[in-house]
């Protein structure tokens, strides 16, 4: 199978700094990866590589193909159409990733018009609202009417990242690109949160790469690990064998880590 995303030695460097070295990983249609590390070890900056969003004091090197498309060295201009069609992003932060003055169903709405548009489909007004309210739907957010004519900032954190999570998928991504998507949530909410995305990658059979620096989380909701360290991976495998037998130092602090945290909890209760 031929992958829908394909990164082979890619570094990336800032002046005489390097920041990721030496990349290489794959991801299937329809396969759940992991990207895990600390904060620095570059695991966003490697999923910003992935759709050419780079910023341009930084300097990639190596082969990123996205849906069979070469992505470094590539004009913006031409990786325009494989945003939202081979992958979209929801980002960390929905309060700074959503637009704070556009209502939530303008920028929900504004996302289905595009694919709609790309599709050759119904864009009027009627039939993008039927659209968006379904959307919202399916990303379970009460009270329609009052979410589409809210602003972000009269709405929850966890609304607000069901919302950016609607507008990615008005796109119909073929790979859904989870960035630290339940960091700034509470526990409760970042538990539902997982649960959804895992609903909709299944049912929409799209891949999905979800970053973090959480081993517990990102252990529920894909199959396989790729673990990173200040800019390299030291570990790849599937999600059982990582966790019960790490082999790099690195893994296995964090997997030590976790499993204390876990007793904390059980000897709290």
């Amino acid at each position: 199978m031929t992958p829908l995303l394909d990164i082979h030695g890619l570094s990336i460097r800032t002046g005489e700094k390097s920041l990721v070295t030496d990349l290489s990983f794959s991801l299937s249609p329809g396969e759940r990866l992991g990207l895990i590390g600390e904060s620095g070890s570059g695991k966003s900056l490697t999923a910003l590589a992935a759709i050419g969003l780079l910023p341009d004091a930084l300097k990639a090197s190596g082969s990123v193909r996205l849906d069979g498309r070469q992505v470094i060295g590539a004009r913006d201009r031409d990786l325009v159409p494989l945003r939202g069609t081979a992958a979209a992003v929801v980002f960390q932060e929905p309060l700074t990733a959503l637009d704070p003055l556009m209502k939530i169903g303008r920028q929900v709405g504004e996302a289905v018009k595009r694919r709609a548009t790309r599709d050759r489909g119904a864009t009027d007004k009627a039939s993008i609202t039927r659209k968006v309210r379904a959307l919202l739907d399916q990303v379970a957010l009460p009270d329609p009417d009052r979410i589409i004519n809210a602003w972000p900032h009269e709405i929850s954190g966890g609304q607000r990242q069901r919302a950016a999570i609607a507008m990615a998928l008005a796109c119909k991504p073929k790979l859904l690109i989870a960035d630290e998507p339940t960091t700034a949530l509470d526990v409760t909410t970042q538990a539902e949160i997982l649960a959804l995305l895992a609903r909709l990658v299944s049912e929409r059979d799209m891949a999905l790469l979800f970053i973090s620096h959480d081993l517990p989380v990102v252990a529920g909701a894909v199959d396989r690990l790729v673990v990173m360290q200040h800019g390299h991976i030291v570990e790849t495998g599937l999600v059982g064998d990582v966790f019960n037998q790490p082999n790099h130092p690195y893994t296995q602090s964090l997997v030590a880590a976790a499993r204390a945290f876990d007793d904390a909890l059980e000897i709290a209760e």
